[in-house]
């Protein structure tokens, strides 16, 4: 239940032409105290509630647990979340062996595009392709916890 995963920002659009899926995702947070959020998230017709733990010194690594959850369950515990949803696109990219997921965010975090890599651990090599920019690991800004009380439209 160790989630291991690094984080980039996005130089351009052009990973939609590699893309195999993408799906639209909403979610809330019923805590987003970083020693343990909770989050309500519907993606596409699942619908997930997820506990994260505060991440290790590199930023890399945290506790995660997940369930699936009922979709109606999720869209009440939605409007129980603390203020400000986040909304996005998710596209899923294969790189080698990985799957990049790329999040293009829109309402108040419009114009951020973050990709994220989970790897199996911290030292795991990987392709890197040419539209993956400055790597922002463990930047707290970035967590979609922080990003929900403090959107980009705001920076």
């Amino acid at each position: 239940m160790i989630e291991i995963e690094r984080k980039f920002l996005v130089l351009s659009d052009t990973f939609k032409k590699e893309a195999r899926t993408s799906y639209r995702i909403t979610q809330g947070f019923l805590n987003t105290d970083p020693s343990r959020t909770v989050r309500i998230r519907i993606k596409g017709a699942q619908a997930f509630i997820t506990i994260k733990g505060i991440s290790n010194t590199s930023g890399t690594s945290r506790f995660e647990w997940e369930k699936e959850i009922d979709s109606s369950d999720a869209e009440q515990l939605l409007l129980l979340c603390e203020k400000g949803m986040i909304e996005k696109t998710r596209y899923e990219v294969p790189s080698g062996n990985h799957i990049i997921e790329i999040d293009v965010f829109s309402g108040e975090n419009k114009g951020l595009i973050i990709a994220e890599i989970e790897l199996n651990n911290e030292d795991e090599q990987f392709i890197k392709p040419n539209w993956l920019g400055e790597e922002i690991t463990g930047e707290t800004k970035y967590y979609n916890s922080q990003l929900s009380k403090k959107p980009y439209a705001l920076w």
